[in-house]
C-alpha cells in the first residue's frame, strides 16, 4: 500500500486539476505503468539506431545521424490530445488511440541517409511499420518537410511482452533548424502581414532544401575522388 502511495505522488499535478480525482486515483497506477512501458519502447527504438549508426560508420567511415533525441508526452497534452478527440480518458483508451506518446527525432546529415536509416530500421524482424508520412518529398504548405513514420516494437517485460508505438521523426540538420524557427515565429502573437511571413517562410524552406540537395552532391562528389 506504501510502495502505491509513493506511485500516486509522482503522478503531476496538472492531471489532478484535469480529470475527476477518484477516477485518477484509480487509474493512477496503471497510468505511470503505461509511462514505463512508452519509455522502454523509445529505448529499444534508440538502441537499434546507435547500433545501425555504429555499423554505418565502420563500413562507410562515417555517421549518418548527427543526434537523437526522445521525448514522452506530457500528462496535460494527453489529456488534452484525448479530448479533442473525443476519446474515452482512460488507460487502456490512451494506449489503444494515441500513435505519438513516445517520440523520436532523428537528425540526419543528408537526405539520403533519413531514407536508408529509416529502411533498415523497418526491415528489423522486430519492427513493424504502422504508419508511414514523407513530408520530404511531398512537404506541408508551409514548408514543412520531414520524415515520420510510426513503428510498433515489443518490449520485454518481467512477465510478458508487449507491443508498443513509437513516433520517429527524421530530419536533415537544415530541416531541424528551419522547424525550429518557424515553430517560434508561429507562436509570436500580433504579427503583422501573416501571408507574407508565410510567403518567407516557404521560400526559406525551399532555399534549404535547395542546400541540402547541394551539400550531398558535394559528399557525392568528394566520396567518387576518394
Amino acid at each position: 500500500m506504501e510502495a502505491n502511495n509513493e506511485k500516486i505522488k509522482q503522478v503531476p499535478q496538472e492531471v489532478f486539476q484535469t480529470v475527476d480525482a477518484v477516477k485518477l486515483l484509480e487509474q493512477a497506477i496503471p497510468f505511470l505503468q503505461i509511462q514505463m512501458e512508452y519509455r522502454c519502447a523509445l529505448m529499444e527504438i534508440e538502441t537499434k539506431l546507435k547500433v545501425l549508426n555504429q555499423e554505418f560508420n565502420m563500413n562507410f567511415n562515417r555517421n549518418p545521424f548527427e543526434s537523437i533525441k526522445t521525448r514522452i508526452k506530457t500528462p496535460m497534452s494527453i489529456v488534452e490530445k484525448m479530448k479533442r478527440k473525443g476519446f474515452p480518458m482512460t488507460v487502456e483508451s490512451i494506449d489503444q488511440n494515441l500513435s505519438d506518446i513516445a517520440g523520436i527525432r532523428v537528425i540526419c546529415s543528408f537526405p539520403d541517409d533519413i531514407y536508408t536509416l529509416a529502411e533498415l530500421l523497418v526491415k528489423q524482424d522486430d519492427v513493424r511499420l504502422v504508419e508511414k508520412k514523407d513530408y520530404i518529398q511531398n512537404p506541408k504548405p508551409n514548408g514543412y518537410r520531414s520524415l515520420h513514420l510510426i513503428v510498433e516494437v515489443p518490449i520485454f517485460l518481467s512477465k510478458e511482452t508487449k507491443l508498443k508505438r513509437v513516433e520517429v521523426q527524421f530530419r536533415t540538420i537544415a530541416m531541424d533548424f528551419w522547424a525550429s524557427l518557424e515553430h517560434k515565429v508561429k507562436y509570436k502573437k500580433n504579427i503583422r502581414n501573416p501571408e507574407m511571413i508565410s510567403a518567407e517562410l516557404k521560400a526559406c524552406a525551399e532555399i534549404i532544401s535547395g542546400m541540402d540537395r547541394r551539400m550531398m552532391e558535394i559528399r557525392n562528389e568528394i566520396d567518387r575522388l576518394d
